[in-house]
């Protein structure tokens, strides 16, 4: 994270001044953690899907360039804002649309990923995500940020707006809630 941010503090200023090159690659830099973020609190198989709410993000980011002020804190912090907006909007959507109806009908057959394996790794990802939504908005958030996107408690805390030893004294107590309600689902 340090190398983006450092590419980041060269990028941002050449994009936020017109320069189209540093734009693009200032979104290719932003994209892959944005959508990592994304699929951990939203998931796969719903619209709009984490592709299109990591797009949307992107877009916002690259819109905003020309009047973003450098305020001292992480390029990245500034990305998870507009990020947080993004995914609240997009589960705001998600409440209101019951119907997940199938773009397109595949063409070929795959036969090398089988519903039973499409089902096992959902089921995964549906017991993590329930895991993340039985803690608070903040304690997912750093949870987030710091085991799925890597993020240091520094980098964490410019992001949510904390100190770093809140941030791991949050993650701590997180983490032990969520062992708690394994070890009860384990006994049950």
């Amino acid at each position: 994270m340090p190398d983006t941010e450092t590419q980041l503090g060269e990028l941002v200023p050449q994009a936020a001044a017109g320069d189209r090159t540093a734009l693009n690659r200032v979104v290719g830099l932003v994209y892959p953690p944005v959508l990592r973020y994304v699929r951990a609190r939203i998931g796969g198989g719903v619209t709009p899907t984490p592709e299109d709410v990591a797009q949307d993000i992107c877009l916002a980011v690259a819109t905003s360039l020309p009047t973003y002020v450098d305020r001292g804190r992480p390029f990245m912090a500034y990305v998870y804002g507009i990020a947080f907006n993004k995914v609240a909007d997009a589960h705001r959507t998600l409440s209101r649309d019951r119907l997940h109806p199938t773009e397109e009908v595949p063409e070929t057959v795959v036969e090398h990923d089988t519903p039973e394996e499409w089902a096992l790794i959902a089921d995964g990802r549906n017991r993590v995500r329930a895991l993340l939504d039985s803690l608070n908005e903040k304690s997912r958030n750093i949870l987030i940020l710091r085991i799925f996107e890597g993020l240091s408690a520094e980098e964490t805390a410019a992001i949510v707006g904390s100190t770093p030893g809140a941030v791991r004294v949050a993650q701590h107590r997180a983490l032990a809630s969520l062992r708690k309600k394994l070890g009860e689902e384990a006994q049950s």
